[in-house]
C-alpha cells in the first residue's frame, strides 16, 4: 500500500503529527511540512517550508492538526513560533480532488470547506479512530483518578455516564480494576449491553438518585448532564472527571462552589500517549489516502 506520487501538506500540530509524517514518508508520499521549523529531526522525502511557499496547485491532500484551525483562521503548531494562516484563497488554488483532513472542525473551517467545495474528513467522527482512542483515554482517566483521590479504585463506587465508544471502554477498564461500576444511559439497547457486561445499568432520568453513594463520576456525554442539582446530591468527596469535549457536561461553577473536585479532561490520548495517539491517526490516514490514490488512478 504505497502512496508514491501523492503530494501531501502537513500543516502544524503536535507530537502526534510526527507519527503521521513517519508513516507517510515510509509509504513514499511527497510531503510539504509547514510549521515544523523548530523540529530538529529531518525526514527524507519531506521538505520544511513556510505556508506561502507551498505549491497548493499540486496538493492531493492537506492534513491539519487534530483541532483543525483556530476560530480566526490560524493553525497552531508546537514546533513553530510563527502564526500559520490557513485561508480560503490557499484552498481555492488546490485541485478539486484535494481532501482536507483534521480531527475535529469548527465554524471557521466548516465555512472554508463550504466556500471552496473541497472534501473535508473529520477523523474523530470515525468509529475506528474513536474506539482506538478510547484506550489511551481510559488509561489517562485512571491516572487522573489516582492523582486526585486518597483511596483505591478497587472497591470504589464509580458511575460512568454514557455508553458510547469512550464510555464502554472506561466502564470495562474500571470494572477490571475492581471498582463497583454502574453505567447511566438512555437507550434500551445500551441498558441491555451494560447488563450483559456484568455492570449495573441505570436510566439517566434517575441520575440524581444514583449519585448519592458514589466516589467517582466519569462523564462522557457532551451536553450539560452533571447539573447543580445532580452535584448537590453527591457525597462531598466525589471526584468528577469530565471526558466530554469542551465545555464538557458538568456545572463546574457549582461544583467549585460546593467544594466538589471536578476536572475537565478532553483530549487525553494526545496528553498521556501522543505516540500511540499519533499512530492511530497515521494508520487511518494512510488507508484513506491510499483510497484517494486508487480513485485518482481509476479516473485517469
Amino acid at each position: 500500500m504505497m502512496l508514491t506520487g501523492m503530494h501531501v501538506a502537513i500543516i502544524g500540530g503536535d507530537a502526534r503529527q510526527l507519527e503521521v509524517i513517519r508513516k507517510l514518508v515510509e509509504l513514499d508520499a511527497k510531503l510539504s511540512l509547514v510549521g515544523f521549523d523548530q523540529l530538529a529531526h529531518h525526514f527524507t522525502g519531506a521538505v520544511k517550508l513556510p505556508i506561502d511557499e507551498v505549491d497548493f496547485a499540486d496538493l492531493d491532500a492537506i492534513i491539519l492538526p487534530v483541532h483543525g484551525t483556530t476560530l480566526d483562521g490560524n493553525v497552531n503548531s508546537v514546533f513553530s513560533q510563527e502564526p500559520i494562516p490557513f485561508t480560503e484563497e490557499m484552498v481555492q488554488k488546490t485541485m478539486k480532488r484535494c481532501t482536507i483532513y483534521s480531527g475535529i472542525s469548527n465554524s471557521y473551517l466548516d465555512d472554508l470547506v463550504r466556500k471552496t467545495g473541497r472534501k473535508h474528513v473529520q477523523l474523530f467522527e470515525r468509529d475506528d479512530v474513536a474506539i482506538y482512542n478510547s484506550i489511551p483515554t481510559a488509561e489517562g482517566t485512571i491516572m487522573m483518578v489516582i492523582q486526585h483521590t486518597d483511596f483505591t479504585i478497587h472497591g470504589s463506587h464509580v458511575a460512568v455516564l454514557g455508553l458510547g465508544r469512550v464510555g464502554m471502554t472506561v466502564a470495562r477498564t474500571f470494572a477490571a480494576l475492581g471498582a463497583k461500576v454502574k453505567v447511566g444511559a438512555r437507550r434500551s439497547e445500551h441498558l441491555a449491553r451494560i447488563t450483559e457486561m456484568g455492570l449495573v445499568p441505570f436510566h439517566l432520568n434517575d441520575l440524581e438518585k444514583e449519585v448519592r453513594d458514589i466516589d467517582i463520576c466519569i462523564n462522557t456525554i457532551p451536553h450539560l448532564i452533571v447539573t447543580a442539582s445532580v452535584i448537590a446530591k453527591m457525597p462531598a468527596h466525589t471526584l468528577i472527571i469530565d471526558l466530554a469535549s469542551k465545555p464538557g457536561g458538568t456545572d463546574f461553577r457549582y461544583a467549585e462552589k460546593r467544594g466538589v473536585k471536578a476536572i475537565l479532561a478532553p483530549g487525553l490520548p494526545g496528553v498521556v500517549a501522543p505516540k500511540t495517539a499519533g499512530q492511530i491517526i497515521a494508520n487511518v490516514l494512510a488507508q484513506l489516502l491510499y483510497q484517494d490514490l486508487q480513485k485518482r488512478e481509476e479516473n485517469k
